[in-house]
C-alpha cells in the first residue's frame, strides 16, 4: 500500500526545521552606503508655512506701496522687489497685480468679520462686546493704515466679483456692530445705529493716516484709548 501523500506545505528543510507554505515577511533591505549622505527631504508643513510667509511678504509690500504711490503706479517687478523676490516669482503665489490686490483687501474683509464674530461670541454681555468690539477696531486701523488708505482708494481696481465679495463682508461687519448697539439702544432706528457705527469706523479709520502727516506724528499707545473713549461716546450719544 502506497504512503501518504506529502504535503508540500508542510515539507522538512535540509535543516530539519518545518517548512510553511506561508511566506514570511522579507528579510529587510539592507541600506545603501550613500544612505546617510542623502539629505532628508523637507516637511510638508515647514515647506507650506515658508510659502504662506513668501506670500504675506508680499501683500505687505503691495500694501505699502500702493498706499504710497497708487495701485495703478505699482508694476508687478516693483512689487516683487519690495518683498524680495524677482517679479515673475510672484506669479507663483498671484494670477497678476489685480489678484494681489484682491488678496489683501479680500483677506483683510474677511479678517474683520471673523475677528468681529469672536469678540461678540466670547463678550459676556452687550456692553462688554461693544467695548471688544471698538477694541478690536481700533487695534486694526492703528496696525493697518495702509490698508485703510488702499481700501478707500483703489477698491475700484478690483475685478466686479471682489468688489461684490468685500462690500458683502463689510455689510455682515456692520451688521454685528448694529446687533449689539441695537440691544442697548432699543429706542433707535436700524438707520440711525447703522448710521453711527459707520460714523465710528470713518472716525477710527481716519485717524492714523492723519497719524502719520508730516508734523502729525501721534503715539498710538496715545491715540489707542483716546480713540476708544470718542467711539464709545459716540455710539452710545
Amino acid at each position: 500500500m502506497a504512503g501518504p501523500a506529502e504535503n508540500p506545505q508542510n515539507s522538512v528543510s535540509p535543516d530539519g526545521r518545518e517548512k510553511s507554505g506561508i511566506r514570511g515577511p522579507a528579510p529587510a533591505a539592507v541600506a545603501s552606503p550613500d544612505a546617510a549622505d542623502v539629505p532628508e527631504p523637507i516637511p510638508p508643513s515647514l515647506r507650506s508655512q515658508a510659502k504662506a510667509n513668501r506670500r504675506q511678504a508680499m501683500l505687505n509690500a503691495a500694501a505699502r506701496l500702493f498706499a504710497q504711490h497708487g495701485y495703478n503706479r505699482v508694476s508687478i517687478e516693483e512689487l516683487g522687489a519690495a518683498a524680495g523676490v524677482s517679479g515673475p516669482a510672484v506669479y507663483r503665489h498671484f494670477s497678476g497685480k489685480q489678484a494681489v490686490l484682491a488678496a489683501l483687501l479680500v483677506g483683510v474683509s474677511e479678517d474683520l468679520n471673523t475677528g468681529g464674530s469672536a469678540v461678540v461670541a466670547q463678550a459676556v454681555g452687550d456692553d462688554a462686546a461693544l467695548r471688544g468690539l471698538i477694541r478690536f477696531h481700533v487695534d486694526f486701523a492703528l496696525s493697518n493704515p495702509d490698508v485703510i488708505r488702499v481700501q478707500d482708494r483703489d477698491l475700484g481696481n478690483l475685478a466686479e466679483a471682489d468688489q461684490k465679495s468685500v462690500r458683502t463682508l463689510q455689510r455682515h461687519y456692520i451688521d454685528q456692530w448694529v446687533a449689539v448697539l441695537g440691544r442697548l439702544q432699543p429706542g433707535c432706528t436700524g438707520a440711525t445705529l447703522r448710521l453711527k457705527v459707520q460714523a465710528t469706523f470713518g472716525l477710527i479709520n481716519s485717524t492714523p493716516h492723519s497719524a502719520r502727516s508730516p508734523g502729525r506724528n501721534v503715539d498710538a499707545r496715545a491715540a489707542r484709548p483716546v480713540l476708544e473713549a470718542m467711539a464709545r461716546a459716540g455710539l452710545l450719544a
